[in-house]
């Protein structure tokens, strides 16, 4: 070896050395701030190469995450609606907090004083340990969250191989709302508690959404409607041609109400139905479909046995309360409340609160009509309640929440673009349609659902009418009635206490 080339590499030991003759508190700040970028701690410590190397290395990774949340959003949101790359997610997360770790380790090892005694080595190694521990933590935390929303999408929503009579057929994935300019779902509240036998559907909501703008319109059923028919041609139709009761029974004929098909339909004439992974949800859609004049293309059913704990996952709600609402309690049975909710302006409800906020009618005066009211105001308070940043705070216990108490046949390749959707929803005005109780179900045992359905499309599909000619000296201007605009959700829900 040449005598230039000795000198050189004596050169370069000796600068490192003399970097070295920093103190151990300088080190380790070096050390932890190449944490932020890895690959500056070993340019620190004159490792040139390798510090060039990893830089640029790390500059590529965080360039590369900076373009996908700027520019690839929608493709992140895909990814992490897909099971299979949430997998290779948690293992690419694993992968780079061993980078990290073994940056910090090393360069630390690089930079620590040669001269530094056995006190301080101990304290700084016990600093790098509590670090990395951190940060193994933080790697565990995202590990954990990612495999909780594998398990939610898996659990939770359809793939492939599920069986389903009504939902439809999606040919663009990508943009699903091209071939569905409004999507109509079915909301039910199934109540499979403590004294029921099997599952009876409570709550039956429709929420009929223009995906192009977000505006949704809810639709409130009756639990005692009977004759609830269903659609020419199918065999439920043909079995029941004048709708879901028995005409050579009584008036009121509670094993016909829609709140008995779920359970009752399936369990008597499966053989109807076809193969499906919910048959009384099927049943429901179909029947409630055409009950409305509209084609049901998803259902999301909640298990009101564990309503509470999703309300609980997101903090609780808001909502106004005008009366007093019941907490428990049996009409029938002459059962009193345990206690009731007060009115009150703006009351934070907790899960236990909020489902008997939605589910109370202990004598309560028009007591379907006022809890369906009620439920309306809950749905829209979850809304408000899930913002992006409470979603995130509370993703765990949501997870948890969702996978125990929600059932639906949304399928996992059309998920991103209901994110998108959903985001609309939050930002986009929420009305109910009245279906006139007084005059087209003054009793369940025989409901107007034509008339019903005129309601229904003249909210969707307001006509309007042709420009008036101007008023001239021999035709007087006549004062147009101003149309009644649809009843907005922020007002039907608001305080305004009964006197």
């Amino acid at each position: 070896m040449s005598s230039s080339s000795r000198s050189g590499s004596g050169a370069r030991r000796a600068r490192r050395a003399k970097r070295r003759e920093r103190s151990g508190i300088a080190a380790l700040a070096l050390a932890i701030v190449g944490v932020l970028l890895p690959g500056v701690s070993y340019l620190a410590a004159g490792r040139r190469r390798l510090g060039t190397a990893v830089t640029l290395l790390s500059l590529s990774l965080y360039g590369a995450a900076v373009y996908l949340a700027l520019a690839r959003r929608d493709d992140v949101v895909t990814w992490a609606l897909n099971p299979d790359i949430l997998l290779w997610m948690v293992v690419g997360l694993g992968v780079i907090a061993l980078y990290w770790v073994a940056v910090l380790v090393s360069s630390y090892k690089m930079l620590r004083p040669m001269a530094a005694g056995p006190g301080a080595r101990l304290a700084g190694s016990a600093v790098i340990g509590l670090v990395c521990f951190g940060m193994a933590s933080s790697t565990a935390l995202g590990a954990q969250t990612l495999m909780a929303q594998r398990q939610l999408v898996e659990k939770v929503f359809s793939g492939d191989s599920s069986k389903s009579q009504t939902r439809p057929k999606i040919k663009n994935t990508k943009d699903p709302w091209a071939q569905l300019p409004r999507l109509n779902i079915l909301l039910l509240g199934a109540d499979d508690g403590a004294g029921r036998q099997d599952t009876r559907t409570d709550s039956v909501m429709i929420a009929s959404i223009d995906t192009r703008t977000g505006k949704t319109a809810l639709i409130s059923l009756s639990r005692n409607w009977m004759r609830m028919p269903f659609p020419a041609g199918t065999a439920l139709h043909k079995k029941f041609p004048t709708g879901y009761w028995d005409p050579h029974g009584k008036e009121d004929q509670p094993n016909y109400y829609l709140d008995a098909m779920y359970r009752l339909i399936p369990a008597e004439h499966r053989d109807l139905i076809g193969p499906s992974d919910n048959p009384g949800a099927d049943v429901l859609k179909l029947s409630a479909g055409e009950a409305m004049g509209l084609k049901l293309h998803y259902y999301v059913q909640v298990n009101l046995a564990g309503f509470a704990q999703l309300v609980e996952a997101l903090g609780g709600i808001t909502v106004n309360i005008n009366y007093r609402v019941p907490v428990g309690g049996n009409d029938d049975k002459k059962i009193p409340a345990s206690r009731y909710l007060e009115p009150g302006p703006d009351r934070h409800l907790n899960g236990t609160d909020a489902l008997w906020f939605a589910r109370g009618r202990y004598q309560v005066q028009g007591a379907d009509v006022a809890r369906q009211a009620r439920q309306r105001c809950t749905v829209k308070a979850i809304v408000e309640r899930a913002t992006p940043q409470n979603v995130l705070a509370n993703y765990m216990d949501l997870a948890k929440a969702g996978e125990n108490l929600i059932r639906t046949d949304i399928p996992q390749t059309i998920l991103p673009a209901f994110v998108t959707l959903g985001q609309r929803v939050k930002n986009a005005q929420i009305t109910n349609i009245d279906l006139n109780k007084p005059k087209n179900y003054p009793s369940g045992s025989n409901p107007k659902y034509e008339a019903m359905r005129k309601l229904i499309q003249q909210h969707l599909n307001p006509t309007t009418k042709p420009a008036a000619p101007k008023p001239t000296a021999s035709t007087p201007h006549k004062p147009t009635t101003p149309k009644t605009p649809a009843p907005d959700l922020a007002e039907a829900c608001a305080y305004n206490p009964e006197n």
